[in-house]
C-alpha cells in the first residue's frame, strides 16, 4: 500500500488521530508520526507507537532511530535529517488535527517545528484535517488561510459540525470522521498514481448512473432505497481522471459534480431509463451503478394521501422495467456493460452469476448489504467483481447461452469507494484489451 506521514497538532481532537493511525495501518499503509509539543499534552507518543510500530518524532533536532524509514522499510546506513528524510519517503503528508495556529503557520510558509518543517520540504500531496473552536474556524483569517492552502494545491477536509470541546458550545469545527478522512486520503493517493500514469481511457466515452430511483405515492411520498450515489460518483470520477469524457445520470444524489463531468438529474425509474436510451448510444462503456427500483406503484395519487386511523392504506405495485438488459439488447459492437447488484447474504455470487448471463453483461460487481460497514451510505465498500470470459467467440449482443462463456472472479477487499473505482476501471480497461 502506501506510506502515511501523520503531523498531529494541539487539540483535544489529536485523540481521534489514534483511530485514524489504526484504521491506516488495518488497511495495510505503512504510518510514521510527528507531534508538535502541545499535542502531547493531548496524546503521548507511546501511544502512536504503540499503533505504528515505529517512533515518534517531535524535534527537528531529534535523533530518529528509525532513520526516517517506515515500517516497510529497512533503515539507511547513514543518519539524515530527520525532516527531510521522513517527508521524502511519505506518499502523502496528512496533518490531522489541524489546529487554526499551525493552519497559519502553513499558509505563512513558517517552518518553526518539525510538522511544519515537513511540510515546507513536501513534493507529495498535502492533506489538512482542520479542528478547533466555530468562532476560531470561521474566522476571517483562517478562512483565508485556508483559501492560500487550497490554491497551493492542498486538500483540506472539511470539519463536521456538533458539539465542541467546550461544554454546551455546538457548531463547525469538529475534527472529520476517521473513516471519512482515510477515505479521502486513499482518493489523493489513487489520483496521485494515475496522474502519473497515462490516460488509458483517454479516448472513451463513459457513461455512469448512481443514487437510488423513488417511486411516488402520493405528492409528498415515495418508495425509494438507502442509495446515496456515492460508488458511481467515485467511479465517474475516476474515470475521468484516466482520461474518459464522462456523462453522469444521477437519481436523487445531493453530491456535488466533480470537475468536468456532465450531469442529468433523474427522479424515476422511468425518467432515468429516458435518460439512459439516450445516452447509451454514444457511450463506449456503461456502468450502471444506480440502484432501479424493482416496483412503481401502479397509481400514484395526484395529491397527499390523507391519514386515516380507521383504514388501511394498500398499494398496488407494477414491476418496472429492466433498464439494463434492455440497454444490453440493444447494445452495439465494442460498447462495454458492467452492471451492479447489491446482493444479501451468502448466495449473493450465485445471484450475482446469474445475472451476469442473463442480462448478457461484460462484468458484474457484487456487494453484500448485510453488511454495515461497507455498501450503503458509507464510505468503503467490499466487492467481487464477475468478468464473463467468453469461451469461443466474443459476447454478442443477446444474453450468452450455458456454456458460452466462463466467469473469473476478482475480490476486491474492503477498501475506500475511490480504491474500489479503480479497480473496477482495472477490470474494465482489461476487458476492453482482451
Amino acid at each position: 500500500m502506501s506510506r502515511i506521514l501523520l503531523g498531529v497538532s494541539g487539540g483535544i481532537a489529536a485523540y481521534k488521530a489514534l483511530e485514524l493511525v489504526r484504521l491506516a495501518t488495518a488497511a495495510g499503509h505503512a504510518v510514521r508520526v510527528v507531534q508538535t509539543p502541545a499535542s502531547r499534552r493531548f496524546v503521548g507518543a507511546a501511544s502512536f507507537e504503540a499503533l505504528t510500530g515505529a517512533p515518534v518524532l517531535v524535534g527537528e533536532f531529534e535523533r530518529d532511530p528509525a532513520r526516517g524509514a517506515f515500517p516497510d522499510q529497512a533503515a539507511p546506513a547513514h543518519q539524515p535529517l530527520s525532516h527531510l528524510q521522513l517527508i521524502a519517503n511519505a506518499d502523502l503528508y496528512l496533518i490531522a488535527p489541524a489546529s487554526a495556529n499551525t493552519i497559519a503557520k502553513l499558509a505563512a510558509g513558517l517552518a518553526d517545528n518539525l510538522l511544519t518543517s515537513c511540510a515546507l520540504a513536501a513534493d507529495c500531496p498535502l492533506v489538512i484535517v482542520p479542528a478547533m473552536n466555530n468562532r476560531m474556524y470561521e474566522h476571517p483569517a483562517t478562512q483565508a488561510n485556508l483559501t492560500t492552502l487550497r490554491e497551493r494545491g492542498a486538500t483540506v477536509v472539511e470539519p463536521g459540525v456538533g458539539r465542541l470541546a467546550s461544554k454546551g458550545e455546538q457548531g463547525i469545527g469538529r475534527l472529520a470522521e476517521p473513516s471519512a478522512v482515510l477515505a479521502a486520503c486513499e482518493h489523493e493517493l489513487a489520483r496521485g498514481a494515475r496522474a502519473h500514469a497515462s490516460t488509458s481511457m483517454s479516448e472513451l466515452k463513459v457513461l455512469v448512473t448512481a443514487g437510488g430511483t423513488r417511486e411516488p405515492i402520493d405528492s409528498v411520498r415515495f418508495i425509494g432505497n438507502s442509495s446515496s450515489g456515492r460508488m458511481g460518483f467515485a467511479l465517474a470520477q475516476v474515470a475521468r481522471e484516466r482520461g474518459a469524457e464522462v456523462m453522469l445520470v444521477a437519481a436523487n444524489v445531493a453530491l456535488p459534480t466533480p470537475g468536468g463531468i456532465g450531469r442529468r438529474d433523474v427522479v424515476t425509474a422511468a425518467e432515468l431509463e429516458q435518460a439512459c436510451a439516450q445516452e447509451f448510444p454514444r457511450c463506449d462503456v456503461l456502468l450502471m451503478a444506480a440502484a432501479v427500483a424493482d416496483f412503481t406503484p401502479a397509481a400514484p395519487a395526484n395529491g397527499k394521501i390523507k391519514k386515516s386511523r380507521r383504514e388501511r392504506l394498500q398499494l398496488t405495485l407494477e414491476p418496472t422495467a429492466d433498464i439494463l438488459a434492455g440497454l444490453a439488447a440493444s447494445r452495439s459492437d465494442g460498447q462495454t456493460l458492467v452492471g451492479f447488484a447489491a446482493e444479501h447474504g451468502e448466495r449473493a455470487l450465485e445471484h450475482g452469476r446469474g445475472k451476469l448471463t442473463a442480462k448478457g453483461l461484460d462484468a458484474l460487481v457484487v456487494n453484500d448489504i448485510s453488511r454495515g460497514d461497507i455498501g450503503f451510505d458509507v464510505d468503503a465498500n467490499e466487492v467481487t467483481i464477475l468478468s464473463a470470459r467468453p469461451t469461443g467467440e466474443a459476447l454478442t449482443r443477446k444474453a450468452p447461452q450455458q456454456g458460452e462463456l466462463e466467469i473469473d472472479e476478482l475480490h476486491v477487499p474492503r477498501a475506500s469507494k475511490a480504491q474500489v473505482a479503480e479497480a473496477i476501471l482495472d477490470a474494465v480497461e482489461r476487458l476492453r484489451g482482451g
